[in-house]
């Protein structure tokens, strides 16, 4: 069952906007995000030069008829996972209760996604 939707007046939202809590609460999402996009998008583009310009090596057997793409093809699902393991763990300790505080500080309702599901 979803709750309704929060409504708040344009001058509420531009003083949580300019709020320091919720400056921080940004940069703390990007101090992650970028970082890491930035680190898996180099990492699958040398996925991608590597079988461009290296087939030898990407052709390369490691282990029966598993070469050194394959490999890297199925590491590239195993770092995507990874990341968002790492991210639901990141935000759980350092977004989630900043953004819980400034909801509550502003006296917007806080709807948890696990409490509206029960």
């Amino acid at each position: 069952m979803d709750s309704p939707p929060i409504t708040t007046d344009a001058s509420k939202v531009q003083l949580i906007d300019d709020s320091q809590e919720f400056r921080t609460l940004r940069r703390s999402f990007r101090s992650f995000a970028f970082p890491v996009t930035i680190g898996f998008v180099l990492w699958y583009l040398l996925y991608v030069l590597l079988s461009c310009y290296a087939p030898g090596l990407m052709g390369a057997k490691v282990l029966g008829h598993v070469n050194v793409a394959l490999v890297l093809g199925l590491l590239q699902f195993v770092t995507t996972f990874a990341i968002a393991a790492w991210y639901a763990r990141y935000a759980e300790r350092r977004i989630d209760p900043s953004a819980t505080a400034i909801r509550e500080a502003h006296g917007a309702v806080v709807h948890a996604p696990r409490e509206s599901a029960e």
